[in-house]
């Protein structure tokens, strides 16, 4: 496996994204709470450009007729059907089975890495 770099720490702000070309694939570089994550921009349910999805929090478990919102910045919703996958592991909130894949991100000396290919 090889490290790709792929952008600077700046390059990406608190909160957005980066949509990247690599080996022919496209990945989003996601900045949450300071830390960088990558997702392949393919949803697993139809092919739908998941960068192209909305990155909002979800709702938590709570009481009865109580609605507590919470992990905000974390989860993205599929642009085409709403299926919402969380951006750190790539796991659907839906589904164990279901997810986008993830790709393994490195930060040294300002620099940020993707872990791509075999």
């Amino acid at each position: 496996m090889a490290v790709h770099i792929v952008a600077r720490s700046e390059d990406v702000p608190e909160g957005g994204h980066l949509l990247l070309q690599l080996e022919g694939r496209e990945i989003g570089l996601y900045r949450v709470n300071g830390e960088f994550f990558a997702l392949n921009n393919y949803c697993p349910h139809q092919g739908a450009p998941m960068c192209a999805g909305y990155v909002s929090g979800t709702t938590l478990a709570s009481g009865v007729y109580e609605y507590q919102h919470g992990r905000s910045g974390e989860i993205i919703r599929c642009p085409w059907h709403g299926w919402e996958f969380d951006i750190k592991t790539g796991l659907s909130l839906f589904s164990s089975r279901v997810r986008v894949k993830i790709y393994k991100v490195i930060v040294e000396d300002d620099q940020i890495g993707i872990v791509f290919g075999k």
